[in-house]
């Protein structure tokens, strides 16, 4: 039975978030034309990525085809009061996703013909291209909002007229309508094209596995798991929210779905505890964000980082661990310095004990999750894997009382497809975008800009990603925003991270001889100055007024090609975990604006106390620039893990003035000083003084609190 208060919950969070349009499906004949269709789709994506052999343009082009449909069905095309107007717009949707998707599929079918025409398009076929991208234009709208459809729009208008009417470097001469029409379908960069493709393989099967894990009790596990583990401590509520929300992460990878279904159990949890209610929320809302960053599946992150850079997803998840770790982290010393200096005790007296919880829902946790993760590490696909570990969720189930049947498998299926609907519908459309800004070289163009911007300065640089994410979030979800971002800028990134490396090889007079070559088609006069170390005013004004065809050469030439691969990683990490910003930071921030709702807290007042908890997402992108994070090396990732934990933690008690006891404004500036000193890059000795100073005032306020404690005992009556 559904618990009244989560559907509460629900129903006002989708208040908030403006999608009271969504139409009800859960009952009647609707419902089950509905449910029929879900089941059909997870059905076919099962045979396509474990069984089938279809072409690419076949599998993407019917799963846009089924997720039109259902998108038709889920988000009528106005919202309107009265049954009689509702049952007109059921009708007019039920018909649009029909034709959208009986388009899609027709077109498809013309490919070869097409082809054969040599690219030139009948008018039958002129009438299913603009029903399909119309349709896609349209159902995005209703999924999303109005932000994706007019960047779609003026992007797909761009190159066939205004582009010719405007001056300077975004001049574009134009191209034929057919063409871009043509490109827009048939690309690898277009709808049907790669984007789409990792929708309708990694991404809905993870979205699959996740809905398995939901359906067979993983989620009350792990909030069971968390409050068994943290419950008991000070501040333990908070927590809760914390782990629980960074273990939710590892199936869900949506931060919103994460605040509803963790957020109904603690919020109120940490509220009856004593945190205030804006900070309870605030932390939900920045820890369900960090459920995006949490491996294995980090919403569609992972699977377009690995595509876009050529990347193993595996080595792409394993050296995301411990910056997720450092990021809960952030969030969890908020929580014990809140609870500090609100003077709490231990709230959750009921907490159930850790093997209680193992033994009730571990295995149809754990099993799966290892599943998963072995065969990844074997050396199996995600999509292999991701079969194997759904299948892995029905056999554990049967270990717990919360046993999967027939209609469990069913319910998991339906709910799979109906998670993914959003998700499928703005990855295939998003790549008419995409595929105009690769077409028309906008792409590089950006990317060029920043760099002039940014005068050749990296931290520059991030700071304008960093803008531009945040606007570009407002409208856009967080997919949509990593995409267009990495697109526009990601090369440019790559190639500031790379100059960094290259700059202080010239510092240190390490260049080969031969590279000396190709500085010296730069500068012919450069020669001398090669054989000895360089200052770093000189190397810079050198590589800035090299060309980037010769800088390419040069990389390859001086840089280890380890390094070439972790810079190329490290400007779409930076790039995807600033995406991650308009989930949590005013004026548009839906997480905190659900978790609000459950919390009855002021939207906007909840937002900026989430913007504050989650620091940890403008931190850890320096250190993926200027530090070896990503690199993969294991003891030296271990040293700047420890580094960044004590640093975020030494910034947050500045920010707040207190550690285990209340800081004085010197020692609050010098624990900010320390802070800023253990996050500073490649500076071992300042780390290391910085961390001296922090663990000397922890131990000093640790010293000071247990004083305080023991004058309360004293003084309280016997």
């Amino acid at each position: 039975m559904a618990d009244p208060k989560t559907d509460d919950a629900t129903v006002v969070v989708e208040d908030e978030q403006k999608e009271d349009s969504l139409r009800a499906l859960d009952a009647g004949l609707l419902g089950l034309v509905f449910a029929g269709l879900a089941l059909a789709v997870s059905l076919f994506h099962l045979y396509a990525n474990f069984i089938g052999t279809m072409s690419t343009f076949w599998l993407t082009g019917i799963h846009f085809a089924g997720f039109a449909m259902l998108a038709s069905l889920r988000y009528p095309i106005i919202h309107v009061r009265s049954d009689r107007a509702r049952k007109v717009v059921l009708v007019f949707d039920m018909v649009f996703g029909v034709v959208v998707s009986v388009a899609t599929l027709l077109l498809i079918a013309s490919e070869n013909a097409i082809y054969a025409r040599g690219v030139s398009l009948a008018p039958h076929e002129w009438v299913y291209a603009i029903i399909v991208i119309i349709g896609a234009i349209e159902l995005t709208r209703r999924a999303t909002g109005l932000i994706i459809p007019i960047l779609i729009i003026i992007a797909l208008s761009y190159p066939a007229y205004w582009g010719a009417h405007i001056e300077g470097v975004f001049r574009f001469a134009g191209l034929s309508v057919e063409t871009i029409v043509f490109r827009t379908i048939f690309t690898d960069e277009g709808m049907f094209g790669t984007i789409a493709n990792i929708s309708a393989t990694f991404v809905f099967m993870f979205i699959l596995f996740g809905a398995f894990l939901v359906r067979s009790g993983a989620g009350e596990f792990i909030v069971d798991l968390a409050r068994a583990i943290a419950g008991r401590y000070i501040g333990g509520p908070g927590y809760v929210a914390v782990f629980s929300s960074g273990l939710t992460g590892t199936i869900s990878g949506s931060a919103v779905a994460n605040t509803v279904s963790t957020g109904v159990i603690t919020i109120p949890l940490m509220k009856r505890s004593g945190f205030p209610p804006r900070f309870a929320a605030g932390v939900e809302a920045a820890s369900s964000t960090g459920g995006q960053l949490m491996p294995p599946i980090m919403g569609a992150g992972a699977f377009l980082m690995s595509s876009n850079t050529q990347i193993p997803y595996l080595n792409i998840i394993a050296v995301s661990f411990l910056p997720a770790m450092v990021y809960f982290l952030s969030v969890g010393f908020f929580v014990r310095i809140e609870a500090k200096k609100l003077n709490m005790q231990i709230a959750d007296d009921d907490a159930p004990s850790v093997l209680d919880v193992l033994k009730r829902g571990g295995p149809a946790f754990l099993i799966p999750v290892a599943t998963l993760i072995g065969l990844l590490i074997y050396g199996f696909t995600p999509v292999f894997a991701a079969v194997w570990a759904i299948l892995s969720v029905i056999v554990a189930s049967w270990l717990t009382p919360n046993r999967m049947g027939p209609r469990a498998i069913l319910d998991a299926l339906i709910l799979g497809a109906r998670n993914m609907i959003m998700t499928g519908v703005l990855l295939v459309a998003v790549g008419a975008m995409v595929n105009v800004i690769v077409m028309t070289g906008i792409g590089n163009t950006v990317s060029l800009m920043i760099a002039d911007w940014a005068g050749g300065n990296l931290m520059i640089a991030i700071a304008l990603i960093a803008l531009a994410s945040l606007v570009l979030g407002m409208g856009l979800p967080v997919t949509a925003a990593y995409i267009v971002l990495a697109t526009l800028s990601a090369s440019a990134l790559h190639a500031l991270i790379q100059n960094a490396h290259l700059t202080q090889a010239l510092v240190d007079g390490t260049i080969p001889e031969a590279a000396h070559a190709s500085f010296l088609l730069a500068d012919p006069t450069i020669l001398p100055a090669l054989a000895a170390p360089m200052n770093l005013e000189d190397a810079r004004a050198l590589i800035q007024a090299m060309p980037q065809d010769l800088l390419d050469a040069v990389y390859m030439q001086v840089l280890d090609p380890a390094l070439i691969t972790t810079a190329l990683l490290s400007a779409h990490m930076i790039i995807f975990w600033l995406s991650q910003d308009s989930n949590v930071t005013p004026p548009v921030c839906l997480t905190a604006f659900a978790a609000a709702a459950i919390a009855k807290t002021k939207p906007m007042a909840t937002g900026v106390m989430s913007w504050k908890l989650a620091k940890g997402i403008y931190l850890m992108p320096v250190l993926f620039a200027y530090t070896n994070f990503l690199h993969g090396d294991f003891m030296e990732s271990i040293f700047i893990f420890m580094a960044a934990t004590l640093g975020v933690y030494a910034l947050g008690a500045a920010i707040e003035g207190h550690m285990e006891a209340p800081l004085n404004w010197p020692l609050r500036i010098l624990t900010a000083v320390s802070g800023v000193a253990l996050m500073w890059p490649n500076t071992p000795l300042l780390e290391t003084a910085g961390a001296l100073v922090v663990l000397g005032i922890l131990s000093w306020t640790i010293k000071k609190d247990r004083e305080r404690q023991a004058a309360d005992a004293k003084a309280a009556p016997s």
